[in-house]
């Protein structure tokens, strides 16, 4: 019985043991691996490289954005005159046309007068009526000729006359057109040299974060970016919302985001997200480098 009851005890004593070390193994399990940490650090580190390429580039949009329309103005007006300009070139191959048409006309005038001539003549030394009835229908005939090839000429005149007006409407518009692109690319190539440093300097700069970015994800971010109304491919959480499309995000998301364990996009705009609280410790940090 000594034995049994001694047993017993070592048993008891032992689960109490196993007991007792169950939440140590638990709490380990809960800890975080170096390679864990490793990873959230370089998740971290993507996101903030794509916050600050983010704000390069919005820096960017904003001095292109100053430029307003005026490289589509330019544009539109460099294809307005280069098509005046066609279009009068056109005008005078088609006047061309009309002048040569007109020269034939006169030939054939030419032509008919001489043949009527000859016909007048031979009418005086004719032998019988039936060959002066035969000249006298030819000379009616080369006399329908003038009139005919004299209408001609007065229609391709009139073309010609028609056309040369609208040349030189052409001409005035295109002298106008000019004038005015030659203004507005004085305003646009004023702007882009007020800008052209500042925004070659952001480039550089760009590029810089674009090398920090693995080439899938910059991809990615881009084609956000491109598709984005705004030009926002990374954003904040603004009062539980998406700071792109302002859709409400869960809590859960949130904690997600804040955790920053994985790279998170909205679901409705598909921007990706960045939380505000990291962007904030990393500035403070630099500043105080």
């Amino acid at each position: 019985m000594a034995k049994k009851k001694v047993t017993e005890e070592q048993v008891s004593s032992e689960i109490k043991k196993k007991k007792s070390a169950a939440p140590v193994i638990i709490e380990r399990k809960q800890e975080e691996t170096p390679d864990q940490i490793q990873e959230e650090i370089t998740i971290a580190q993507k996101l903030l490289s794509l916050y600050y390429l983010q704000q390069i580039y919005s820096k960017i949009d904003n001095i292109r954005f100053e430029r307003g329309e005026l490289p589509n103005e330019v544009r539109d007006l460099e294809d307005a005159v280069e098509g005046l300009k066609t279009r009068i070139a056109k005008f005078n191959d088609e006047i061309e046309n009309l002048q040569r048409k007109i020269s034939d006309e006169n030939n054939k005038i030419t032509e008919s007068q001489s043949l009527i001539k000859r016909y007048e003549e031979q009418q005086q030394n004719v032998r019988n009526n039936r060959e002066y009835d035969s000249l006298s229908k030819e000379i009616e005939y080369q006399t329908l000729e003038i009139q005919l090839s004299e209408k001609n000429k007065g229609k391709y005149t009139i073309a010609v006359e028609a056309k040369n007006e609208e040349i030189r409407e052409s001409e005035e518009k295109s002298k106008e057109l000019t004038e005015i692109l030659n203004q507005k690319k004085g305003e646009l190539d004023s702007i882009i040299a007020e800008t052209e440093k500042e925004e070659a300097a952001l480039l550089e700069q760009a590029e810089i974060y674009r090398a920090k970015i693995e080439p899938r994800l910059l991809t990615a971010f881009e084609r956000i970016r491109k598709n984005a109304r705004n030009g926002l491919g990374i954003v904040q959480i603004e009062r539980d919302a998406c700071g792109g499309c302002f859709s409400t995000i869960p809590p859960q998301r949130q904690l997600d985001i804040r955790l920053h364990k994985k790279i998170i996009v909205c679901e409705a705009c598909g921007r990706i997200f960045i939380d505000k609280q990291l962007v904030e410790e990393h500035q403070s940090e630099q500043q105080n480098n």
